[in-house]
């Protein structure tokens, strides 16, 4: 890369897509040169709210655009495979929003044209960059909790009225905890490593004129004898949460990604701890703190660095999530096959 500005182009205007561009303008370095989205209505919305900013309504008119360095797609997950591709194929280096796509064959199509076209490719998998979560994986590398023996995360939804523009939720191929479900177990992937099997069952109760289930429950075997669960909802009747739970052989921390404290419990008598009586940790709330996905997806680029969330890392995080859905389906245990590097 050279001194000057890196020009970024965010696919999707959504409000997700809108944050995106904030922090792209926010971020010393990057520019916002394009924003593309095929609704004329938030096509214009955020064009008037981003100022002066090329704006289109196919993404194919920015794909050999060679003024454009990097793209950041925020698009329904059913396009995120065709988009990727195309940009990297073009010599562009790509932020793909969560998940990376909704199969691990997609995935691995990703991959394969990230390594052929020598180009940069990083998923937003933001939890990574919420405070409160980063705090908890401090907490747990520096010993404070000793060695983990559980681990919990739940993402509860209700997507009644979240169906996305022109119902783009609601598609057999985009399971919800494949969609939303990812965030959970991509956090307890991050801090406690990559389970090597699952057993979930699920239920549709709620959501009835959706096509997939809207309650699941998962267990999985991390490494060293860790045992986890992932608790997924996309039509339950309460406010949003992302509630997780770690325990370890001297002490416990709960945190969520909406609470401005960490609970962190340590048995340690000498120091005047108790586990009876958790310390109140403060922490910054920025819940879907884009803008620090999009400065370390920058600094990634400036540095030559490798991308702090790669595309393996992606990938096996929607190879959980489809061993999840697969053993809900099947009423058995799956052995969770991470994609070929």
């Amino acid at each position: 890369m050279t001194d000057k500005k890196i020009n970024i182009a965010v696919i999707g205007c959504s409000g997700m897509g809108r944050r995106h561009m904030d922090g792209v303008k926010a971020k010393e370095g990057a520019c916002l040169y394009a924003i593309c989205d095929t609704a004329p209505e938030q096509l214009e919305a955020a064009k008037k709210q981003m100022g002066d900013v090329i704006a289109v309504s196919d993404y194919k008119e920015l794909v050999n655009d060679p003024n454009l360095d990097a793209v950041v797609i925020v698009t329904p997950d059913q396009f995120h495979l065709e988009m990727t591709v195309a940009f990297l194929r073009a010599g562009k280096d790509v932020l793909c929003e969560k998940p990376m796509a909704l199969t691990v064959a997609e995935c691995e199509e990703m991959m394969r044209a990230e390594k052929e076209t020598g180009r940069r490719l990083m998923i937003g998998q933001v939890c990574r960059c919420t405070p409160g979560f980063i705090m908890a994986k401090n907490l747990v590398d520096e010993g404070r909790i000793g060695e983990l023996c559980f681990v919990e995360s739940e993402y509860a939804h209700n997507y009644s009225h979240a169906r996305g523009y022109n119902d783009w939720r609601v598609v057999p191929e985009r399971h919800g905890f494949i969609g939303g479900g990812c965030h959970a177990v991509d956090l307890l992937r991050w801090i406690a490593g990559d389970p090597t099997e699952v057993y979930a069952y699920s239920n549709h109760k709620v959501l009835m004129d959706w096509p997939t289930d809207d309650f699941t429950v998962a267990i999985y075997q991390f490494p060293n004898k860790v045992a986890g669960k992932v608790f997924v909802s996309t039509g339950c009747k309460r406010n949003y949460t992302m509630r997780s739970v770690f325990y370890g052989t001297k002490g416990t921390i709960i945190c969520d990604n909406t609470s401005p404290t960490i609970q962190l419990f340590e048995d340690d008598p000498a120091n005047g701890k108790s586990y009876t009586e958790p310390q109140i940790l403060p922490v910054e709330v920025n819940n879907h703190n884009v803008t620090a996905e999009i400065d370390v997806f920058v600094e990634a680029l400036v540095s030559g660095k490798p991308m702090p969330v790669t595309s393996m890392e992606g990938a096996s995080s929607v190879a959980v999530c489809c061993a999840t859905v697969e053993s809900a389906q099947i009423g058995r245990p799956v052995q969770i096959k991470y994609p070929e590097a």
